[in-house]
This record gives structure tokens, sequence and C-alpha cells, in this order.
């Protein structure tokens, strides 16, 4: 389960996440992180979309490099 404090860290500086969900690359979702929950996160997507997804993913900077599964 991602921290609190790295959620209000991504929240504050705006930057674009990678959420991890399975092995399929082409399953991540890329936004920015808009609020959370204790079981849930939201994220708006580039096309402004909002979706809620389970904390218990992985959320990693988008710069960063995809850790396999």
């Amino acid at each position: 389960m991602v921290a609190e404090e790295q959620l209000d860290r991504f929240r504050q500086s705006g930057e674009t996440v990678r959420v991890v969900r399975d092995g399929i690359e082409s399953n991540d979702v890329l936004g920015i992180v808009v609020a959370w929950d204790d079981s849930s996160v939201v994220i708006r997507k580039p096309s402004r979309r909002v979706v809620k997804l389970s904390r218990s993913y992985q959320y990693l900077p988008e710069p960063e490099e995809r850790p396999s599964l």
C-alpha cells in the first residue's frame, strides 16, 4: 500500500505518476494524483478523465523505469 506522505508529495508537486496494476505495461495508468482515502486513490488522466484506483497498486513517478512483475 502506498504511503500517505508519498501521495501527498505527488499531489503537491503535480508530477505525473505511473500506476502499475499488473505485468502488462499497456494496463498502466498515467496521471496526476487528485485525492485519496484509506482504500483508494483518484487519478486525473491526461484526457481529463478521472479514475478511482486501489491503494494496493504500485505508484511510481512516471519518468522512472517500470519494474518487471
